[in-house]
């Protein structure tokens, strides 16, 4: 009596862990749907290819994405990419770097001196990227 209760708990565990596992999450759902490659004009799908944001704009935007913005392929912060400043393709000159979605000057700049929203205290000015320098 004693071993059927062991065999009986042992194949309700692992009929648990394979229900677990045969599932997938929504979340990997929408992933797997988003990288998916399969032309609509063949059948094959070809799993080496990389799934690009021009073709899937969704992809930026899945949760645990790093970057929320699509410019030419690529997942991209336009608030913070100094290639991509404010929208897709707008370049920060040399010395500038892109703050909320704006090219500032961070060698000059007492609002932003040397990095985003690193300020001069009043009456000091920025000059080379410090504060106050002699």
């Amino acid at each position: 009596m004693e071993v059927m209760k062991r065999i009986l708990f042992v194949m309700s565990i692992f009929i648990l862990i394979s229900f677990t596992l045969a599932f997938e999450t929504n979340q990997e759902q929408e992933v797997r749907q988003l990288t998916s490659t399969r032309s609509r004009f063949s059948a094959w799908t070809n799993p080496r290819a990389p799934a690009t944001c021009d073709v899937f704009p969704r992809l930026c935007r899945v949760k645990g994405s790093q970057w929320p913005d699509c410019c030419k392929k690529r997942c991209v912060n336009v608030m913070a990419d100094n290639l991509n400043c404010g929208w897709c393709g707008r370049r920060c000159r040399y010395g500038e770097g892109c703050c909320k979605g704006e090219c500032v000057s961070l060698m000059y700049d007492k609002n932003h001196c040397g990095s985003c929203n690193s300020r001069c205290k009043k009456g000091t000015y920025c000059n080379y990227g410090m504060c106050s320098y002699a």
